[in-house]
């Protein structure tokens, strides 16, 4: 039971408009999960070579093995859409709990930021290099032009900044301002047409894709040959890439090999780790929307499954080496390339693939690669919009004029310009950092999955955690092996994850003399009724005291109404105050009551706050009698010490902060307790 006193400082957050069956929001997913397929092929082949097949595979076993079980327990365990951080949170006390909440949140604004950056680079990647001659030559018009009206001058750093401004930065600015002028139409939330053209956009891409994939694997299957030569080059060690001194042609080392480009063929995994910010969206309240969530996540593992491990043998298998590596016309376009009819392995046609390929179905297949991958991030950016505000106001660490305007998102929206400026709009650049974030997020999932299974202790329960220890471990090592050989890629996270952190703590200073109160709840209803006689109270002295400390009540009461003068005709009224998590910011304390002959004795649990409790008792008795006196005794904490045990420990200079709090919340003298200190 609880009173309807004070005002609930927790606002009801965004919920969906739009709730659809879980097909239609596996095109939600598919907007950043399945885009990876338009850079990832290529990618696996500069990372592998021709262990590109054989690397994908492990990246597709550690997807349906560990990440999709991982997420499947998540869905399960967390409220829809917070995924590991409210198991964190729940699992962790405390400020540990609550810090490492907030660096999971900033990894997720890391990843956010890259999916769109990455995505929209390599979306350039496809619109610049499309074989179209005069789509070519308006390109080269454009650059002339911008060369032509380049300004005159001597002066180096001027040309230095002029010729900062390339083709590919260029036009991926212009894609990231479109998206941005389109945020107050994303800002909406999951609306019913999103969802649907999502849904729509995601299938049409699938389609192309599979198309060209099957086109391939039919190919190969036809010409068996080509599958002898590249395996008799897998065994004989001619990979395309430099090979380790311990690496051989034998299964064991083919096996080493595949888990040690683990960490290169991370992007693969990127899109996955994000999936569950849909989960509001998908039909159904409970255990229906978990399953449904459940059905959704294995759905686009299998289809990412197959299309990944297929792309890679395809393109490995029938494209020229040179044409991915750095520099090649089929880099981070591999499959577009392939539409387009591009030259591929010697006495290979591209239209006896297929003959649909060509200028035509690679212009289709270009424009609808380049629509998702420029609305990659657009699930992410809306969970992460109902994300961060669940737990930062409710941490007391966002003020609520930043959500109100959405702060954040705008924010993350300038960032991407400055990262896809500082990272010269290059895929290949951002790879490390946005993988570092993927892993991270991935990680943190399968650690709060070991440790909410392991929840409880015994034996059983331990060892039925090991399997999600074991994923958090590989996507630790994983993530490990990116850090050494791009160090930078962490301090990238980590700006991010100090930015929240340095943002969040200064707003929950700001916010702390809020008052933080919610409504009491009573523990039975003979306490509910004992706590209106008490408040009816004609006229009352409230005397905070420490938990603990009711020894000898007798002798505390003679000495307050000695040194007080309060007259033995005024009820006396002992408050105890427990502290409960004082990392909390909004509280719901407990009540109960007991009275003996002139006095009564109220103990409130569950506070966050001691100074916010007293004052909301204070407030509770002035609504209907007259306003109580609040005692208290003289602190010997210094002013430094006390404001920091309150700002961390919810206690410190009790008497001040009750009398500041009380001024600020109740303006009429008459109807304010009053603070006595002696």
């Amino acid at each position: 039971m609880s009173t309807d006193a004070g005002d609930t400082n927790n606002p009801r957050l965004n919920s969906p408009k739009y709730r659809a069956s879980w097909p239609l929001v596996l095109g939600l997913i598919g907007l950043d999960y399945f885009s990876t397929l338009a850079y990832q092929p290529s990618i696996a082949f500069e990372s592998a070579g021709l262990l590109a097949p054989l690397a994908t595979a492990a990246i597709v076993l550690l997807t349906l093995l560990g990440a999709l079980p991982v997420y499947a327990y998540v869905a399960g365990k967390s409220p829809p859409g917070q995924g590991s951080a409210a198991m964190l949170e729940r699992l962790i006390d405390g400020w540990r709990g609550k810090f490492a909440v907030l660096v999971l949140l900033g990894f997720a604004a890391t990843n956010f930021i890259f999916t769109r950056t990455l995505s929209t680079a390599d979306a350039s990647v496809h619109l610049l290099n499309h074989p179209n001659e005069a789509w070519q030559n308006t390109l080269n018009n454009w650059a002339a032009a911008g060369m032509r009206a380049k300004p005159v001058s001597d002066n180096a750093v001027w040309q230095a900044f002029w010729g900062f401004w390339d083709r590919q930065l260029v036009t991926t600015l212009l894609l990231l301002a479109i998206y941005f002028v389109m945020w107050p139409i994303v800002w909406r939330g999951f609306t019913r047409r999103m969802v649907q053209a999502s849904a729509v956009l995601v299938a049409g891409y699938l389609l192309l894709t599979a198309v060209i994939v099957c086109s391939g694997l039919v190919y190969l299957v036809r010409h068996q040959e080509l599958l002898d030569a590249w395996w008799s080059n897998v065994r004989a060690g001619e990979w395309e890439i430099a090979r380790p001194s311990w690496a051989g042609g034998d299964a064991w080392s083919l096996v080493k090999m595949c888990l040690w480009l683990l960490p290169k063929m991370a992007l693969g995994l990127s899109g996955f780790e994000m999936s569950l910010v849909v989960m509001p969206v998908v039909r159904g309240e409970g255990r229906t929307q978990v399953a449904n969530t459940r059905k959704l996540l294995f759905t686009s593992a299998i289809v990412m499954a197959a299309l990944l491990i297929g792309s890679a043998l395809v393109t490995t298998l029938l494209m020229i080496p040179s044409s991915m590596m750095p520099g090649g016309p089929a880099r981070e376009r591999a499959l577009a390339y392939l539409a387009h009819g591009g030259e591929l392995a010697p006495g290979i046609a591209a239209q006896d693939v297929n003959p649909m390929f060509g200028i035509a179905f690679g212009t289709v297949y270009d424009l609808t690669t380049v629509l998702v991958l420029s609305l990659a991030g657009a699930s992410v950016a809306l969970g992460l919009k109902n994300l961060l505000p669940q737990f930062l106001l409710r941490f007391g660490m966002e003020l609520r004029w930043a959500y109100a305007v959405g702060l954040i998102y705008n924010l993350c929206m300038v960032i991407n310009l400055a990262v896809t400026i500082v990272f010269r709009a290059s895929v290949e650049n951002q790879r490390s950092a946005y993988a570092v974030s993927v892993l991270a997020l991935l990680t943190s999932a399968a650690a709060a999955s070991a440790l909410d299974v392991r929840r409880g202790g015994g034996f059983v329960r331990s060892l039925l955690s090991l399997p999600f220890a074991a994923v958090a471990l590989i996507f630790t090592l994983m993530g490990c092996g990116i850090v050494v050989y791009h160090p930078g890629s962490v301090g990238i996270a980590g700006l991010f994850i100090a930015a929240i952190v340095s943002t969040s703590m200064a707003s929950r200073m700001w916010r702390a003399r809020e008052f933080r109160f919610e409504g009491f709840e009573f523990e039975s209803d003979s306490t509910r009724a004992l706590w209106d006689k008490v408040r009816h109270l004609e006229y009352s002295v409230l005397v905070p005291m420490r938990p603990g400390g009711r020894s000898d009540l007798d002798a505390r009461d003679r000495l307050i109404r000695s040194r007080h003068r309060v007259g033995d005709h005024v009820p006396i009224i002992f408050l105890e105050v427990e502290m409960g998590d004082p990392s909390d910011f909004l509280q719901r304390p407990l009540v109960s009551i007991r009275e003996e002959s002139r006095r009564f004795m109220i103990k409130v649990t569950r506070c966050v706050s001691i100074a916010h409790v007293i004052v909301a008792v204070g407030l509770e008795f002035s609504k209907v009698g007259e306003p109580p006196e609040i005692h208290f005794g003289w602190s010997d904490q210094t002013p430094l010490a006390a404001n920091l045990k309150f700002l961390l420990f919810g206690e410190g200079n009790v008497p001040w902060l009750a009398q500041d709090l009380l001024r600020r919340i109740e303006l009429d003298h008459e109807k304010r307790p009053r603070v006595i200190v002696g």
